[in-house]
């Protein structure tokens, strides 16, 4: 079976200064339709950059990123703009919200920008009512606790239903009780919604909502023995309900 995000040998590279820093060393992986994956590793293992490389935000310098049997790298800047609103949701520990839109708009303006038009207000009222925030629609971010943004901005990238979810660091900034909403919602909509997740975190007990961790350190791919941060609360591999 083909995986629906496949990653092939793929290398990137940054220029800091006068010096080459190395952040993929030729990573390769899949993940097949309706799984959720989480990453795992240390600052620096090279999991952004992946986030950034599967969403089609940057290129790769060699490799590739297939998603559902399209290769990022045959598209122009243009047609992976198109792929991203047509099948991608992004959530990122910084909440991005638009300051001057109130938590509707700016969940709206994910539909208007994939050209959807208004949100479905039946999907609207159920993912916002299941994330806690249908009472605070009205509201801009700054009138919003942290937690609240966060989950507007789930919100934000669950409404136009997509193949994809990927989030980077998403309870990075939150306490507990608001980490936890956020990880039963992806989980939620990874089983009802039979959404793709990938989950990049630090965290050990947010990585283990995934099916499936995938360990990194210095830009490659390790066993999970070989991740000097990890300590697992379930035997490597097993598989959540």
């Amino acid at each position: 079976m083909s995986a629906f995000i496949e990653a092939r040998e793929l290398r990137k590279t940054y220029r800091v200064g006068k010096v080459d820093v190395p952040a993929l060393r030729g990573i390769s992986f899949g993940v097949q339709k309706g799984e959720f994956v989480t990453v795992v590793g240390p600052s620096g293992s090279g999991k952004s950059t992946l986030f950034y490389l599967l969403g089609g935000l940057t290129r790769a310098d060699s490799g590739s990123v297939t998603i559902d049997g399209i290769d990022f790298a045959s598209l122009s800047d243009a047609e992976r703009t198109r792929l991203r609103k047509s099948k991608i949701g992004f959530v990122f520990q910084k909440f991005n919200l638009l300051p001057t839109l109130s938590a509707q708009g700016n969940i709206d303006i994910a539909a208007d920008i994939a050209g959807l038009g208004a949100p479905d207000p039946a999907y609207l009222k159920k993912i916002t009512e299941l994330l806690g925030i249908a009472g605070r629609l009205n509201h801009r971010p700054n009138e919003l606790s942290g937690g609240e943004q966060q989950r507007v901005a789930l919100a934000r990238a669950l409404i136009n239903r997509p193949a994809i979810v990927l989030a980077d660091e998403p309870t990075g900034n939150l306490d507990s009780k608001n980490s936890a909403i956020v990880l039963n919602m992806l989980r939620q909509s990874n089983k009802e919604l039979g959404q793709t997740v990938m989950m990049i975190t630090h965290n050990p007990e947010a990585a283990e909502y995934g099916d499936r961790i995938v360990h990194m350190r210095d830009g490659e791919i390790v066993p999970p023995e070989e991740d000097p941060q990890w300590t697992p609360h379930h035997p490597a591999g097993q598989v959540r309900p």
